[in-house]
């Protein structure tokens, strides 16, 4: 392959992923879909992308060091004090349960596709690994109670790394039992496993414990955490697996949790690293190995896939997540929708390519097939799960809201004000606030309240956020709207934050917080607290008006709202627009429109 040829196969790769991320996020769908069919598309369809010619010998290291830099960011979103009400349950799933459905996927596909028992038994500890790089993502589309995404979330990513040695113990031990010494082969392979986890689990918490003092005792300069991080990750995953086989994956997920729950420890900026890092590794990773798969193959799992499939689905995860959830405070309805999803992802696909290759090697028939069966249930579970999981989780009452509430930083009277107005268009508003007697009038009014600072570890854990899709900075004090701006930026977007302009004394460049800290300007530039306030201290009031064919936006003008601050439009769909100081909605029949409107006064022109 020439060096143009390979230049345009990555940039085909990376633009594919980007495409496929897009159209996720806009249709709402798992982004595994469009990144499976165009990999299929690109390479077995086409035949124009060969990723073996490609990478050469690289393909399966630089597969295994995505998968390490994932997982290492899949721990770093795992946090003890989120899940502690709910531990028994997880430990059962990734326990028993996980052997429960294994080995109920192994049989499956022993009696559905007539495989080799070897490469059943290497299937059913294959489906273990329920796969985080698909679970995330399909929660995110389907919003379910906090319950149902933290047991999902933590079971996808702890199953990860024990599924790859369970794997592996699966493979070492059908090479045992092949041996002459067979009692002998078993223990020493039971042996070499027990190691592993210990290997894994030991250098993971070290590494963990030695970059968390590092971070802690800011030993490191903040432009240099992300480069370090990610390269002690590598060589972490390196090291253990020179250590002990396959020690590598639980390595990286260990130091991930064991940084995460460390006291006094920021990892936001790694986090936030990582995630993008993740996303970008995940779409060339799938694209890559479904350029793999020999269509044909597909064709010999025939009606067997869906059979297997079908035992997975409505027995094996059932199951597994009826054994774990006993006795627990589930309600039925997280039961079932606990038990619906269990899509697999990166690591089943990453792992079934590199095992298929020894099967082969030391002759197991059919080992060609293992890779598109894994594929088949991925795509299965995938394809299913996402086009029902939705409807399922609202059906059961399980579903979280359509994020369309505010947050609202200040409890004060413009606040109250602009929250009582959203409500009485059906949006739901939380307004935070350290002052007591501005949460204790909100109150009075009937209105959410959070009492507290909003950037305080105390709302970190008890800020309910559920249904809220923006943050509107309301309070009098501009520092106290960038604090919040900055601290919630990550949860709702650029696009989901916005802040009162700052008063006119407060504009010079020495004194002007960054458009960064504060997010879109919200109403206009001149409409600052001081100046709100006023007008409502005048007299001024929220009012909303609908126009119509025979009242447009030139009447309202000129009739109504000479001195008006519009602040939102909501359509005809129910959808709401603020405005800013650089967006204007375009408006028209249907549309109904808040605004701050001064009162006339008698002998005013109208």
């Amino acid at each position: 392959m020439t060096e143009t040829q390979a230049l345009t196969a990555l940039a085909a790769i990376a633009l594919a992923g980007a495409s496929s991320q897009y159209l996720a996020w806009r249709l709402r769908l798992p982004a595994i879909l469009f990144l499976l069919s165009l990999g299929l598309l690109l390479g077995p369809v086409s035949g124009w992308l060969k990723p073996d010619l490609l990478f050469g010998d690289l393909l399966f290291p630089m597969v295994s060091l995505s998968v390490a830099l994932i997982l290492f960011e899949g721990g770093l979103t795992l946090k003890f004090s989120d899940i502690r009400e709910l531990q028994l349950v997880v430990r059962r799933m990734i326990g028993i349960g996980s052997l429960i459905s294994g080995l109920v996927s192994g049989l499956a596909a022993w009696f559905f596709t007539g495989l080799d028992w070897r490469l059943c038994t290497i299937f059913g500890a294959l489906m273990v690994v329920t796969g985080p790089t698909v679970v995330v993502p399909m929660l995110r589309a389907v919003r379910p109670t906090q319950a149902v995404a933290r047991i999902l979330k933590w079971e996808g990513i702890v199953i990860d790394p024990l599924g790859a040695l369970l794997t592996l113990l699966a493979f070492e031990l059908i090479l045992a039992m092949g041996s002459d010494s067979h009692s002998h082969g078993f223990l020493q392979v039971v042996g070499n496993f027990l190691g592993s986890v210990a290997v894994g689990m030991g250098l993971g918490a070290m590494a963990g414990q030695m970059l968390g003092e590092a971070l802690r005792r800011h030993w490191l300069p903040e432009y240099l955490h992300n480069a370090i991080t990610f390269n002690l990750v590598l060589a972490l995953f390196v090291i253990a697996n020179l250590l002990a086989e396959e020690a590598g994956v639980l390595a990286v997920t260990v130091m991930g949790i064991w940084l995460a729950n460390m006291r006094a420890v920021s990892v936001n900026e790694i986090l936030n690293f990582k995630e993008s890092l993740s996303v970008l590794l995940v779409s060339g990773l799938f694209i890559i190995l479904a350029a793999r798969i020999d269509p044909n193959a597909f064709a010999r799992i025939g009606l067997g896939g869906l059979l297997v499939f079908a035992v997975m689905q409505f027995l094996a995860r059932p199951l597994k997540v009826a054994f774990a959830a006993r006795g627990s405070t589930l309600t039925l309805g997280e039961r079932v929708m606990i038990a619906w999803i269990g899509p697999r992802g990166i690591v089943a696909a990453a792992i079934a390519a590199l095992i298929s290759l020894r099967l082969d090697e030391i002759g197991v028939p059919g080992a060609e097939l293992l890779v598109p069966l894994v594929f088949s249930i991925i795509i299965a579970t995938v394809l299913f799960q996402g086009a029902t999981a939705g409807l399922l989780a609202r059906w059961l009452g399980v579903a979280e809201p359509e994020p369309k509430g505010f947050l609202l930083i200040g409890a004060n009277r413009l606040a109250r004000a602009i929250a009582k107005a959203l409500e009485r268009q059906g949006f739901n508003c939380v307004l935070a606030d350290g002052d007591w007697e501005n949460i204790r009038q909100a109150r009075m009014d009937g209105l959410t309240t959070f009492y507290g600072r909003p950037v305080s570890e105390h709302a970190d854990q008890h800020l309910e956020l559920i249904g809220i899709g923006c943050v509107l900075g309301l309070a009098a004090d501009p520092e106290q709207n960038a604090l919040a701006a900055l601290r919630y930026r990550a949860e709702f977007g650029a696009g989901g934050i916005y802040c009162l302009a700052e008063e006119a004394g407060e504009r010079d460049s020495r004194h002007r917080i960054g458009e960064r800290a504060r997010g879109e300007i919200l109403f206009a530039e001149d409409a600052g607290y001081g100046k709100l306030i006023a007008a409502i201290d005048a007299g001024a009031e929220i009012r909303a008006t609908t126009l119509t064919d025979a009242f447009d936006e030139s009447d309202l003008e000129r009739k109504q709202w000479k001195k008006a601050t519009r602040l939102a439009a909501v359509d005809p769909k129910g959808r709401i627009h603020l405005y800013t100081s650089a967006r204007r909605p375009t408006i028209g029949p249907g549309w109904t429109v808040l605004a701050l409107v001064m009162q006339e006064r008698e002998g005013e022109p109208a």
